[in-house]
Formats: structure tokens, C-alpha cells, sequence
């Protein structure tokens, strides 16, 4: 994955709650098991709308997302941070986040951040002003910095931290300990050679 160090780019406020992964990604775009072309049905219903925040000039490029409580709900479908992602969002700003699409986020290199309601409600007033819509997030001194010179600290856990930082997925992680694995299940043999034997069924 693209480690994640400091990100500085134009931010789109979307001041709606409880944003499920099927507004996120609408289901009829879930057949796909590639990332490939997913930046198009990101937000695909609310894009009908001319008026929607990514139809608006100058935020097309958005890379910052800032809504408001409970983004991700819904199912764990992880073709929500695939569409986010291939759309080129790298962070995300919210009150609050369902539990497993955060995972799927931190998974999928996107930074999820979570700062007090009266913060994100500043934040979205600040950048709905496309004079100031620019924001820089801080990642190893975990700070939100506006154009305006408004400063928002938040908290991360270390270990999402850490694999953000350094590029890493779960799957990484578990490659990172191959030796371990393979010195565990090696003294296991020697001490249990039984399990190791192959089971032969005649037919």
C-alpha cells in the first residue's frame, strides 16, 4: 500500500449523518472484484444531483472527505473504501465511523479521523468557502491544519498509526512474522509428529 506521511489537498464537506456504504457505493456496482473503475460509482445516487458537493467546481479533486456522525454504516461491504480510494480520497473526517469500515479503511491506506462534532462542524464551515478549502493533514504529529490557520489535534490508535505510516495492511503484518510461523509449526512437529501425518483415505 501507499504509506500514508502528510497530505495537503482540496476538501469536500458532505453535512450528512449515518452515510451507509450504499450511498457510499450503491449495490448494483458490488459484482466486481477489482478496484478498476469503482471511483466512478463512489457516491453514484448522490451524484445524480448537480448540486452534490463532488459536482460543484473545484472539488472534483477532492482529496479529504469531512462528514458528520456515524460514516460507513450499513453493510461491511469493502468496495466502500475501494470506491473512495480509486476516486482518489485519502482521508476522511467525522465525528464518528462504523467500526468495520474503518478497518477496511485503515486496509486501504485511507487515514479515518475522528474529531468532536463542534470540530467537524468548524471544519465544514471553514472549507465550504471554496476560498479556503484547502486543508493539510499531519499524520506523524497528528494535526489538521486549514488555510485559514485553524489548528484541530486528533488522537489515533498506534497501531493504525503505524501501518498508515508505513504502508502495511493485516495481511503484511502476518507475512512480517513468516518467520515465527514457521518456527512455531516446526517445534510443533517435532513435539506432536502425529499431527503432521498425512491422512490416507482408500476409496
Amino acid at each position: 500500500m501507499k504509506p500514508f506521511d502528510r497530505l495537503e489537498g482540496i476538501a469536500a464537506p458532505l453535512p450528512m449523518a449515518n452515510v451507509d456504504t450504499d450511498k457510499i457505493v450503491p449495490s448494483r456496482f458490488l459484482k466486481t472484484i477489482s478496484k478498476a473503475g469503482l471511483g466512478d460509482a463512489l457516491f453514484a445516487d448522490l451524484r445524480k444531483d448537480p448540486d452534490f458537493v463532488l459536482n460543484q467546481a473545484g472539488r472534483a479533486e477532492a482529496r479529504i472527505l469531512v462528514a458528520l456522525d456515524n460514516f460507513g454504516c450499513g453493510s461491511s461491504r469493502e468496495h466502500a473504501p475501494w470506491a473512495l480510494e480509486a476516486y482518489g480520497f485519502r482521508c476522511v473526517i467525522a465525528p464518528s465511523f462504523a467500526e468495520i469500515f474503518q478497518n477496511n479503511c485503515r486496509n486501504n491506506a485511507i487515514l479515518t479521523i475522528t474529531l468532536e462534532k463542534g470540530e467537524v462542524d468548524s471544519l465544514i464551515s471553514i472549507i465550504s468557502d471554496p476560498a479556503h478549502c484547502v486543508l493539510s493533514v499531519d499524520l506523524p504529529d497528528q494535526v489538521i491544519t486549514t488555510s485559514t490557520g485553524e489548528t484541530f489535534a486528533f488522537d489515533i490508535a498506534p497501531s493504525h498509526k503505524r501501518f498508515l505510516l508505513n504502508g502495511e495492511n493485516e495481511i503484511d503484518r502476518t507475512m512480517a512474522l513468516d518467520t515465527t510461523i514457521d518456527e512455531y509449526e516446526a517445534s510443533q512437529r517435532a513435539r506432536r509428529p502425529w499431527l503432521a501425518t498425512a491422512l490416507v483415505v482408500e476409496l
